[in-house]
């Protein structure tokens, strides 16, 4: 049997939970928290339960809007919002820390009915990333902004804007600690602390002692739209300006009516490298796959193994 590497796994889950708007009869919601490899072995009772009643919410959130008749992209920020909210997640409030202490987050959402899509990068300020992919995609001419440009533009539309140090969280930054203590070059995908060391090198780039980060939610609303929405702070201690797949539209996030809503997590940089979430879609559109066919072909043969 063909060994697939973690990441590969992770992905095909997620897509498998991705949508075929043909397929579906009424409004669907599903969401993660940033798949990964942590065990339940690994987790107390009451750090599952947390975990459990977080994604909970961001459901509740999400359906609130859905049973209404609300849309499916309102449903993806809704559900992105709250979990970026919770500082046991990899996105917002719980983002990790770069190599240089600070925190820089990405995020996109994508709409299937009119392939529009909106994206933000490296953002240090904004409370929540998606919101301001959100404004990008419908109050400007362009797809992605980075950086400072990204959070005027966000202040400019009356998105919540906060000090740095509101992301601040002590697990997150006792992870970092770690990885520092071990060497420069190691990066950790990060989900939760859980107090066990779990750092990969370049060297052993499929190591499953990983943990992955990065939230996000796809959506079917009663109109037989699609959208989707991630939301991430990356890797613990990624270097010098680092941009993962999160914000990237066809790699990390894509909608489609015409195929199905896709949010990634992982180890972007491979995600980056074959286009995945719009490859998935385009063996679907002109290949005539079917969602799971495509993930499979995608995930356990194209990702190395």
């Amino acid at each position: 049997m063909r060994k697939v590497c973690p990441v590969g796994l992770i992905f095909f889950l997620n897509m498998l939970l991705g949508f075929n708007a043909l397929a579906q009869q009424k409004p669907v919601l599903v969401i993660h928290g940033g798949a990964g490899t942590i065990l339940r072995s690994q987790m107390t009772p009451e750090m599952e339960k947390q975990y459990t009643a977080g994604l909970e919410a961001a459901l509740k959130k999400g359906y609130a809007i859905l049973g209404k008749g609300g849309s499916s992209l309102d449903a993806v920020e809704a559900a992105v919002n709250e979990m970026e909210d919770n500082p046991l997640f990899n996105a917002g409030k719980g983002a990790v820390f770069t190599n240089e202490g600070k925190n820089e987050l990405d995020a996109a959402i994508m709409n299937g009915k009119t392939l529009g899509a909106g994206a933000v990068a490296g953002v240090t300020v904004i409370k929540n990333p998606i919101t301001a992919a959100r404004a990008v995609m419908e109050k400007s001419g362009h797809v992605m902004m980075v950086g400072p440009g990204a959070e005027k533009f966000a202040k400019l539309n009356g998105i919540t804007i906060v000090d740095p140090s509101y992301f601040f969280t002590e697990s997150r930054w006792n992870s970092l600690q770690r990885i520092r203590q071990e060497d420069s070059l190691n990066m950790q995908l990060d989900h939760a602390d859980t107090g066990r060391k779990a750092s990969v090198e370049y060297s052993n780039p499929f190591d499953r002692n990983w943990k992955y980060g990065t939230v996000g939610a796809v959506a079917l609303d009663a109109a037989g739209n699609l959208a989707a929405a991630t939301s991430t702070g990356g890797m613990t201690n990624k270097k010098f300006g680092r941009v993962g797949d999160a914000p990237l539209i066809g790699v990390g996030t894509y909608a489609n009516n015409a195929t199905c809503a896709i949010s990634c997590t992982g180890w972007g940089e491979y995600f980056i490298r074959l286009a995945m979430a719009k490859s998935v879609s385009d063996m679907m559109e002109f290949g005539k796959f079917s969602l799971k066919a495509s993930a499979e072909e995608m995930v356990m043969k194209r990702l190395p193994a």
